[in-house]
């Protein structure tokens, strides 16, 4: 049966460069509080992103429920039930309701016309994904934000390198918030950050995350500790070392996938959008058991029985979890796209170091 192969596996430099950045960290014993990795990091993700202000987190979800505090956004906020759990969870924990809107049938990202059409006086923010790296309509959602005076903050964890027409996707938005977890396409670890437009947002957000500290004797504001630590940040100084390298390699792996699967009646392979460059995080399919007589958890537990471990991503819904199903937007009439794309997707391996055969032995298990 061979070695198990995941749906992805974390990209690590070589151990032995890594080691020198510990011999420094052990020679200063800086270990936190914006140590001189962590802010080598933050000055080299702003230029290799073409951004102008970047706050490093321990992890993206503190990151998001910090933006969220930043924006001093209330109420409701509209966002997707296509995601991780964690987008939703984030306003949960701001004391925020989320209302669910329905996505899109080829991006799976929310629906610009169904998040306009969910709004009420007490909706304060809208709060999208770019699921997969794949951008979101950021136009019209920003239209629609400034028509109704919106909050839009983009849960941007999937797209760190992604640019559309050259420019960044994490500069859409009045916030995006990127994760850098072991699984992502550029990982420190776990870490995670928030992208903003100007100087004061960002000492807004620092002091957010260093428990509202100003100086030695004033805090300011209820904050909470999220600071990225020098380990993280080491690590993720030299993972952009090696970073377009292991992008290029993703992008040979789908462009294999690709190859071997998108005319098999009953598979949907997302196509690009043109003018996008793409960071290659995901290759997720859709199964539709008409057209391919097999079912997505068929094919998910054929694949299983080889030790391949792809993934139902996203499944199930946000919407579906006990925490949120009481909710009237939770109501699957809501959401008949989403509730038919969490029934067909699965995510096949993917990352730098997945080799072609393994590639073609997926998909002769998919398609066989």
């Amino acid at each position: 049966m061979g070695n198990k192969i995941f749906v992805t596996q974390p990209f690590l430099p070589p151990l032995e460069e890594f080691n020198e950045y510990l011999k420094k960290i052990w020679k200063s014993k800086w270990l936190t509080n914006n140590g001189p990795f962590h802010m080598e990091l933050e000055q080299m993700l702003c230029e290799y992103m073409g951004v102008k202000h970047i706050s490093l987190f321990s992890n993206g979800t503190l990151a998001l429920i910090t933006a969220i505090q930043a924006m001093k956004i209330s109420g409701e906020v509209i966002t997707t039930p296509y995601s991780f759990v964690a987008t939703t969870h984030a306003l949960w924990w701001n004391n925020i309701k989320p209302v669910f809107a329905d996505i899109d049938p080829v991006t799976f990202n929310l629906d610009p016309d169904k998040v306009e059409a969910a709004i009420t006086p007490k909706t304060t923010a809208i709060l999208p994904v770019h699921v997969y790296g794949n951008p979101c309509n950021v136009i019209k959602l920003q239209k629609i934000a400034d028509r109704y005076g919106l909050k839009l903050i983009y849960d941007a964890a999937h797209s760190f390198g992604v640019k559309i027409k050259g420019t960044s996707l994490a500069t859409y938005g009045d916030l995006a918030i990127l994760s850098f977890h072991a699984t992502k396409v550029f990982n420190t670890f776990e870490g995670g950050a928030i992208i903003c437009h100007d100087e004061i947002t960002k000492q807004h957000i620092d002091q957010l995350k260093n428990f509202g500290i100003i100086n030695e004797t004033t805090v300011l504001t209820p904050g909470i500790n999220a600071k990225m630590n020098e380990f993280q940040s080491a690590l993720g100084i030299l993972q952009l070392k090696y970073l377009d390298e292991a992008i290029g390699k993703r992008k040979f792996i789908t462009e294999r996938y690709r190859e071997l699967l998108e005319e098999i009646p009953g598979l949907t392979i997302m196509k690009d959008v043109p003018g996008v460059e793409y960071n290659f995080a995901y290759f997720p399919i859709l199964i539709d058991y008409v057209k391919f007589e097999r079912t997505r958890d068929e094919v998910y537990n054929k694949l299983k029985s080889h030790n391949i471990f792809s993934r139902r991503y996203f499944y199930p819904l946000i919407s579906q979890f006990p925490t949120y199903k009481g909710l009237p937007s939770a109501d699957p009439a809501n959401l008949p796209i989403a509730e038919k794309i969490t029934q067909q997707i699965l995510c096949l391996p993917i990352y730098p170091d997945l080799e072609i055969n393994n590639v073609e032995r997926v998909c002769d298990l998919v398609i066989g």
